[in-house]
């Protein structure tokens, strides 16, 4: 059925064997080209570095954004009313980390979003007194 889009569990029908017509390595690249063209070709943003546990949040300046950006940075802004780490993000959107990147750099430097300052993890001794409490309770 030409023009039907197949599901992501479907194979994809291809012939490797010879390049398409229009110049494109196959049929199956069209998620690969869409990544590449929803970051406009670039593969890191000029924001700040978002490491796969920085939380991000969005800013009240947010809501006036989200009409004007595409709809996967629409999907961001959704995800972080409350706060959520770069991977979640990167897993709601079904999207490579470094694509979800690009995208947090371009909300960014629109503020917004914010990006939480990270917390040191407590140390061992303060875990401890915790499970103790917890379990004398």
């Amino acid at each position: 059925m030409a023009g039907s889009r197949r599901r992501r569990d479907e194979p994809v029908d291809a012939d490797w064997s010879e390049p398409a017509p229009d110049g494109w390595v196959d049929a199956a690249a069209g998620p690969l080209v869409r990544s590449f063209a929803l970051t406009g070709g670039r593969a890191r943003s000029d924001a700040a570095m978002f490491e796969l546990l920085t939380y991000i949040v969005a800013t009240d300046s947010a809501a006036e954004i989200r009409r004007h950006v595409h709809p996967e940075q629409q999907a961001i802004l959704d995800r972080v009313r409350t706060a959520a780490s770069v991977a979640e993000i990167a897993s709601h959107l079904d999207r490579p980390v470094g694509v979800v990147r690009v995208l947090l750099g371009d909300l960014l430097d629109r503020n917004a979003i914010t990006v939480m300052e990270h917390q040191t993890p407590p140390d061992d001794d303060l875990l401890q007194a915790v499970i103790h409490g917890l379990q004398s309770l």
